[in-house]
């Protein structure tokens, strides 16, 4: 039985207790959370993704305000961190030196030095580090990956990815509309689009991006062309200032020499795929959603097997050094950025 604690009680943390409750081969018996305000509301957590809508039942839990209360107190195998992102780094790497696994949300860290000081101290530890972009979970995203790497309908010849939110409406004055301590747009929102990518194709040579800012000036739009030499077209534009009724949207096309598939998580089915010859389909997905198939992969490398891992530290690392590139495009007004993928 894995014995599991919570840093970090909020929207992805309760996603994290509902998934760890839901396996039988897993006991949560710790969650911390330095707002008491947030472990006392049991009730339904506010987010823009079903799954964390549940009431959380913490008699059998033990409630700690300091993790290193917890750390001290409790015997734990491995930890869910979901405090906001510029508290990934210390937190894992304190996670890590007392000997405990660890599944940290996405982004890995705000910079690459510090998501180095995190692979640095799983490495020391033989300890497993996995960084929760879910998006490589999602069985329709999982699905199109299949599909694209078996090859049945060609090579990719563009593919275009959009994520848009509300979150710098809804989220006002939280730690999200802090650049400082949440990445902004790019590091929170937008990642999950530009790891997705690097999983597809690989680490872009250069990326070229553009962006709109919000009144307050903090970056609300952006638009990136990931170059890949004698390869496919590649495009993701994402965003957070979207209106509170229009809601998330999450989509991506990838046109391939011989088939079209195309997503849309508004839309039932959300996938499907459009033949140059045949029907268009929806393809059968992988069972789970993306939260408990993820926790599933962490639990089976903390088992010990780790041979098809879905994502690396590295890879989390890597998406860092991208999303890096795109916002000091941004910066520089469309200038071609290259991406250096050199650790430190």
């Amino acid at each position: 039985m894995i014995r599991v604690g919570i840093i970090g009680f909020g929207f992805m943390g309760r996603m994290h207790f509902r998934c760890w409750r839901a396996r039988r081969d897993a006991v949560v018996t710790a969650i911390c959370d330095t707002d008491a305000a947030a472990v006392k509301n049991t009730g339904r957590p506010p987010g823009n993704i079903a799954g964390a809508a549940c009431a959380a039942d913490l008699r059998d839990v033990a409630v700690y305000a300091d993790p290193e209360a917890m750390f001290a107190r409790e015997r734990l195998d491995a930890v869910s961190i979901a405090v906001p992102s510029h508290l990934h780094a210390a937190w894992t790497v304190r996670a890590l030196e007392a000997g405990v696994h660890v599944l940290c949300e996405k982004p890995m860290a705000l910079t690459r030095a510090d998501g180095q000081r995190m692979m640095e101290a799983a490495e020391k530890r033989k300890a497993v580090l996995q960084i929760g972009h879910c998006i490589r979970f999602w069985p329709e995203y999982a699905k199109a990956k299949e599909i694209v790497e078996s090859g049945r309908y060609g090579r990719v010849i563009a593919a275009s990815f959009l994520r848009l939110s509300a979150t710098a409406r809804t989220k006002q004055g939280s730690w999200f509309d802090d650049e400082e301590r949440s990445g902004g747009m790019v590091f929170d929102l937008h990642i999950h689009d530009t790891d997705f990518i690097q999983s597809l194709f690989g680490i872009p040579e250069s990326v070229c991006s553009h962006g709109a800012r919000m009144p307050t000036g903090g970056l609300a739009h952006i638009v990136t062309h990931y170059r890949y030499p004698d390869a496919a077209l590649v495009t993701a534009e994402g965003g957070w200032a979207m209106t509170p009724s229009c809601g998330l949207h999450m989509r991506f096309t990838l046109v391939l020499e011989n088939a079209v598939l195309a997503f849309d998580y508004a839309q039932t089915p959300a996938l499907k795929v459009f033949p140059l010859d045949g029907e268009p389909y929806a393809p059968e997905l992988p069972p789970g959603d993306a939260y408990a198939r993820e926790i599933d992969h962490f639990v089976r490398a903390v088992r010990g097997d780790r041979t098809a891992a879905v994502i690396t530290p590295r890879q989390a690392w890597n998406s860092l050094a991208i999303a890096e590139a795109e916002r000091e495009s941004v910066r520089q007004e469309g200038r071609p950025i290259h991406v250096s993928t050199e650790t430190f």
